[in-house]
């Protein structure tokens, strides 16, 4: 039995290569926590999560005194029981995001270290349902992009073998919702999907009368269009309209799912393991999606979610969105508009250790033993 001898913490500030605008805020840089851990073999596994510009100095010192500690001498191979202790460790903080996010950061690590231990690509170790998912794209669809450059990146990637397009929504008036799905419609056929996303920038009133708008533009999903807070308007909402209603990308606790599934508040699911805890939590709110027939569509994260949508069987697509260049030296796969899951043992993630050092932020380092 391998214990827990050595975490390792850093953090990297990378900043978007496109502008990121939505319905609420600029996406201007994503704060990303570092986890490695060493067992008594000598072998490792890294993990990390995310926060899109705030919160990270929060994060990196609830790891460095709080849960990375607690980590030395554990069996690194108790996935379940450490992601439950350190949880319960921090119970007077959960259930919320920078809780969420440093969990995530472990959990991950814990994964990756057991995949390469036995030698297994992670989507393989967590189910192996598939090894391929349909790809989005997201990047050329921010709020502050024109029509006429919506419609060329959206018929770029559609001649790439992408399988569809989001657009940003949440426009001063509904009229231009519309014109901007309207164009890219018209240009790239019925056939290709048209993703949106208000990032909870509505009321349900309005979401209503937005979602009946555009209902003729047939839509993949309407994500996050009320604060995520919001069960019963989010009810209402996915009564009123045909449209897929998407959520996910901020909830932080598996019950949380389980109201919005129970109460019929969505018809699809976003889970994100970098906001959920982590990968074990991740994989219990996608098997109860399949228990409700609800497809799962992870935000954001598509280095590590290529893998947990092709462990399970209603994974249905991958977001694609690239932000681990800088810092790595793989990528991602793509043939014919399909993400291809890993082929190596563990995340698949090849870190590049010298861009990482180069540009972690001394004050977050850490060397816990």
């Amino acid at each position: 039995m391998a214990r827990i001898e050595r975490v390792e913490l850093k953090m990297v500030d990378l900043k978007p290569k496109v502008v990121r605008t939505d319905a609420i805020q600029s996406f201007v840089s994503q704060e990303t926590p570092i986890v490695t851990i060493t067992d008594s073999d000598g072998a490792t596994g890294t993990g990390y999560s995310y926060t899109i510009g705030t919160g990270g100095s929060s994060v990196m010192r609830l790891l460095a005194d709080h849960l990375a500690p607690r980590l030395i001498g554990r069996d690194a191979d108790q996935i379940e029981a450490i992601w439950h202790e350190l949880e319960f460790a921090t119970h007077a903080t959960t259930i919320g995001a920078i809780t969420s996010i440093a969990l995530a950061a472990v959990d991950t690590a814990l994964w990756d270290l057991r995949a390469r231990k036995q030698n297994l690509p992670l989507w393989k170790l967590a189910g192996g349902a598939k090894d391929r998912c349909p790809l989005y794209t997201t990047e050329g669809g921010w709020l502050h992009i024109a029509p006429e450059a919506l419609v060329e990146d959206a018929l770029e990637a559609k001649a790439k073998g992408f399988r569809g397009s989001k657009v940003k929504i949440g426009k001063p008036s509904g009229s231009e919702d519309f014109a901007r799905l309207a164009a890219v419609r018209k240009a790239v056929g019925d056939a290709y999907e048209i993703m949106t996303d208000a990032n909870q920038g509505f009321m349900v009133d309005e979401a209503i009368r937005r979602a009946e708008r555009l209902k003729d533009i047939d839509l993949a999903w309407l994500e996050e269009p009320l604060p995520a807070d919001d069960i019963d308007g989010h009810v209402r909402l996915n009564r009123s309209t045909a449209t897929p209603v998407a959520i996910g990308e901020s909830l932080y606790s598996i019950r949380h799912f389980r109201e919005y599934m129970q109460k019929g508040a969505c018809s699809i699911v976003q889970v994100d393991a970098g906001r959920i805890g982590g990968i074990t939590p991740w994989l219990k709110v996608a098997h109860a999606a399949e228990a409700f027939d609800m497809p799962v569509c992870p935000h954001f994260l598509m280095e590590l979610h290529v893998s947990l949508t092709c462990a399970v069987p209603n994974g249905k697509y991958v977001e694609y969105i690239p932000q681990l260049d800088d810092i790595t030296t793989s990528r991602l796969v793509i043939e014919n508009g399909m993400a291809l899951a890993p082929t190596t043992a563990g995340l698949g993630i090849a870190w590049d250790w010298d861009a990482i050092d180069n540009r972690s932020i001394p004050e977050f380092n850490r060397d816990i033993r």
